[in-house]
């Protein structure tokens, strides 16, 4: 008789230790391919000559220009700025909440066909940077207002209804249930049965989209669509330094207010409230949503939007043009294999962006947390000063850095990666900081109290808690990340972007076809490999 014995199974929490080593592992050596192919080891990457013009750019940030004119410029330059962020965030609200409807899982209940394929639709935009769609439209429109509005407002609508779709998914389901016992379609029961209990999540959602908006308007400037963004482009190329602080300066105190006003909201939404508080209005809530659509409706005014340009023969005309020449897409082997060459720079420039961010958010994390009310004058002012500059890292668009960067550096794909990165480190640095100011202090309470300084209460009662927040943070940038690669590639830094920028430019559409789809690709390919990164740390 044989007997067989089953091997003994290794206890889940090993496994989990073994999954996050080989991950962890598994992300060095990408590091490491990544900075090898951007030639941080080959030695001529720094350009000893630009180190003056360096200088002169640092100091003038201490005497930013102040003249009447320019400062005039300016202030025409932030509502243009503040016009496109809000109309753009209200057709991706609008478009949100339509589409929400259309790609919930209780809309298609157990068709989950209709739903998969309803999702997946939604790829296509998201999957393409808000300066990709208004490289493709002002080829469509010329230069319109709407190329801005709809550029931040179709990419942004189409995650604004992923999001959207997930909050209608997760409220109470009694209303809606009690609709379609009463015998309406599932669509107008998702409208009047979820649409109202999930209202406060949206609304705080969508003060978040009209934040970032403001960014993406930044960005378009860059490529033409005016505003700050076109401003501190037009000042850097000319060299005027005291202008670009000044510009940088006003897009720092724009997203400042951005980020305080919205942040003010979604306190405001989440707040616990009493069931007699529920019945009445909330003042603060209410005049930000009747100021919101008062700021709507005169961005619409003053940039004189027609919707007579989106019916008109020419745009048409264009459209059916550019559809035909772009399909069926360029497949011939040069460009391929172009396409495959600049797929990998992208993504080399993404995973050191991400490397950078994360390092430098750990080690700003604590120092840019809010500290307790009893902490010395010198840690309050330290910490302040660190969220200031997180605040000026992540209001600088990423190609301005670049073009920083390539007074120290040679061109390459390295220059775009630290851009990146450091723009990242903003944002990320910022996750982080909230993050450590949610753990609980208890743990680095006692280290102290048991005697241990300051550094030590870190490393040991904050540092552990923190690590799978921020690398979690640190893995939905970098499904950012890959994005925001193909905006400074349009700009010259390598990748894809320069790769659509110049097919763009020869309007060869059959290869504009091939390479948006490449993007798409590697953008799909970076969010699965991050969400299976992501579970392993859980």
């Amino acid at each position: 008789m044989t007997v067989v014995l089953d091997r003994p199974q290794a206890p889940p929490r090993l496994n989990r230790v073994r999954r996050r080593w080989a991950w962890g592992l598994g992300a060095l050596a990408v590091l490491g391919w990544s900075l090898a192919g951007a030639g941080a080891f080959a030695g001529d990457v720094v350009n000893p000559a630009g180190a003056g013009q360096f200088g002169r750019f640092a100091s003038a940030a201490l005497s930013p220009a102040l003249d009447g004119e320019f400062l005039r410029v300016l202030a025409d330059s932030v509502l243009v700025t503040v016009a496109y962020a809000a109309l753009g965030a209200a057709l991706a609200v609008l478009l949100g909440a339509v589409g929400a409807v259309a790609v919930a899982r209780t809309t298609w209940g157990r068709r989950r066909l209709g739903w998969t394929l309803s999702r997946g639709a939604l790829a296509v935009p998201r999957g393409l940077h808000e300066a990709v769609w208004g490289l493709l439209l002002v080829n469509l429109l010329g230069l319109d207002p709407w190329v801005g509005v709809l550029a931040i407002g179709v990419p942004y609508g189409a995650v604004t209804a992923k999001v959207f779709a997930d909050l209608l998914d997760e409220v109470p389901r009694g209303g809606y249930e009690a609709l379609l016992a009463g015998g309406a379609g599932r669509v107008p029961a998702a409208l009047y049965g979820l649409l109202p209990p999930a209202s406060g999540g949206l609304l705080s959602y969508s003060f978040y989209r009209l934040e970032c908006a403001v960014r993406s308007a930044v960005v378009l400037g860059l490529i033409g669509a005016g505003g700050l963004g076109y401003q501190l482009l037009l000042s850097f190329s000319s060299l005027r330094w005291e202008q670009v602080w000044s510009c940088v300066y006003a897009l720092a105190l724009l997203c400042l207010l951005a980020d305080v006003g919205g942040r003010a909201v979604r306190r405001r939404v989440a707040a616990p409230r009493s069931s007699g508080d529920r019945l009445r209005r909330d003042p603060m809530l209410s005049t930000a949503v009747l100021g919101t659509l008062a700021a709507i409706v005169w961005a619409w005014w003053y940039l004189a939007i027609s919707p007579a340009t989106l019916v008109a023969d020419r745009t048409g005309e264009q459209l059916r043009y550019v559809l035909s020449a772009a399909w069926p897409p360029d497949v011939d082997g040069p460009l391929l294999s172009a396409v495959a060459v600049a797929a990998v720079d992208t993504l080399q420039m993404s995973v050191i962006a991400i490397a950078v961010a994360t390092a430098g958010a750990v080690l700003l994390a604590g120092v840019a947390a809010h500290p307790p009310r009893d902490a010395p004058v010198l840690r309050r002012v330290t910490g302040s000063a660190v969220r200031l500059a997180l605040l000026l890292l992540r209001a600088v668009p990423p190609p301005v850095w670049a073009l920083v960067l390539l007074f120290v550096l040679l061109p390459g794909v390295l220059p775009g990666a630290l851009a990146l990165g450091v723009y990242t480190l903003g944002v990320l640095g910022r996750l982080a900081a909230e993050a450590t100011e949610e753990l609980d202090p208890r743990p680095r309470a006692a280290l102290t109290a048991m005697g241990a300084r300051p550094v030590g209460g870190w490393l040991y009662g904050v540092l552990p808690a923190a690590t799978g927040p921020v690398l979690a943070f640190a893995l939905y940038r970098w499904e950012v990340a890959i994005r925001d690669t193909v905006l400074v590639g349009l700009l010259g830094a390598g990748g894809l972007g320069a790769l659509l920028a110049s097919r763009v430019s020869a309007f060869d559409w059959g290869a504009v076809t091939t390479v948006l789809v490449a993007v798409i690709a590697l953008t799909a390919a970076v969010d699965l490999v991050s969400a299976r990164a992501r579970a392993a740390l859980r």
